[in-house]
């Protein structure tokens, strides 16, 4: 072999001497299995040790390996709870007259202190007479408490719902599963109360009033759960297929949302007001052994008539009740919610 003939790296002299080669590159090679090492160790949590972390977290970024964090929406939040509550205020304080009116005559109807009649001209000559007495009532606070609290647990569901799931919209409505059950408890838990002092105050004549027993408190559940399934749940599921059938000139006066919430809480009191009338005829008249129960209480055949008795005239009333209450104020909080929002958005 000539002087100066260049040998490669795999010729067949080296091959036949047995002398060991080395390319020129294998420093590469090597810096390239350290850094899939390093990569290794990073993705699969393995043994290896890495002796220089800072360079090897800058390969693994460059290599995609990203971290993602959750973000809320957070902007406007504390003045959008304030929206939650001028809306639901805004929407208790204007339904409260006429409610706690129409409950007192129910309730004096169920116990034969009054007919409806009688009751509601009553009430309605004592708030053109006196409306400041009437505001500051305790029916008036137990009324205005109970749908304003039942508003602001729904409208804060809402904004949680919206800020947890990052939606740009805070006048997003949901109507799930979650917005029931919390719209129950709220509206559950504030009727009962409500309930409690109302037979007591407008029960029957001349009796004492006692503790409401456990099968009225059952039968009163029941019957919210029914008006806020119908109130909350309903119409934001019901209010896009009306909207679809309705006409663009009765769209311009009347959308199928706003349709849908005026007639869902309204017909379901066809079937929750027997639910209701029970519940007060087993306060009024409770069966042997309850509390303040005699001997030989109301047979469930006698109920029954009552119930029936009474079904029509309290359906009426408990859907002239629930118009106000769950058409005209959530329709007032809805609309009332989405302006605020809109100004916040």
């Amino acid at each position: 072999m000539k002087e100066g003939t260049p040998v490669s790296a795999a010729s067949p002299l080296d091959a036949a001497s047995g002398l060991k080669t080395t390319s020129p590159h294998s420093h590469l090679a090597g810096l390239a299995t350290q850094t899939q090492k390093t990569r290794a160790a990073l993705l699969g949590g393995g043994d290896f040790v890495d002796t220089q972390p800072t360079a090897s977290i800058s390969k693994a970024a460059a290599e995609g390996i990203t971290t993602t964090s959750t973000k809320w929406n957070t902007k406007n939040l504390g003045l959008r709870l304030g929206a939650d509550l001028v809306s639901a205020a805004s929407a208790a304080v204007l339904v409260a007259p006429v409610i706690s009116i129409i409950d007192r005559s129910i309730m004096e109807n169920a116990s034969g202190a009054a007919s409806i009649g009688t009751s509601l001209r009553r009430s309605l000559r004592s708030l053109l007479v006196s409306p400041r007495a009437t505001i500051l009532s305790r029916p008036f606070g137990l009324i205005f408490l109970l749908y304003g609290g039942t508003y602001l647990t729904a409208n804060t569901l809402d904004t949680t719902v919206s800020t947890i799931q990052n939606n740009p919209n805070p006048a997003h409505v949901t109507s799930g599963s979650s917005k029931f059950f919390a719209s129950s408890a709220a509206n559950i838990g504030l009727c009962i109360y409500k309930d409690q002092v109302f037979v007591r105050l407008f029960g029957p004549p001349g009796a004492t009033p006692r503790p409401v027993g456990l099968p009225s408190y059952l039968l009163f559940a029941v019957r919210d759960c029914m008006t806020i399934f119908a109130s909350f749940n309903v119409p934001p599921l019901l209010g896009p297929v009306l909207t679809e059938k309705l006409g663009a000139g009765t769209q311009k006066w009347m959308s199928g949302q706003t349709m849908a919430q005026f007639a869902a809480p309204a017909v379901v009191q066809l079937f929750s007001t027997p639910v209701h009338l029970l519940g007060l005829d087993m306060y009024n008249r409770p069966a042997a052994g309850g509390p303040g129960g005699q001997k030989g209480g109301p047979s469930w055949g006698e109920r029954w008539t009552l119930v029936r008795k009474n079904w029509a005239v309290s359906v009426a009333a408990r859907i002239c009740r629930i118009v106000p209450a769950f058409g005209v104020g959530g329709v007032v909080n809805m609309k009332v919610r989405k302006g605020l929002m809109e100004r916040l958005s």
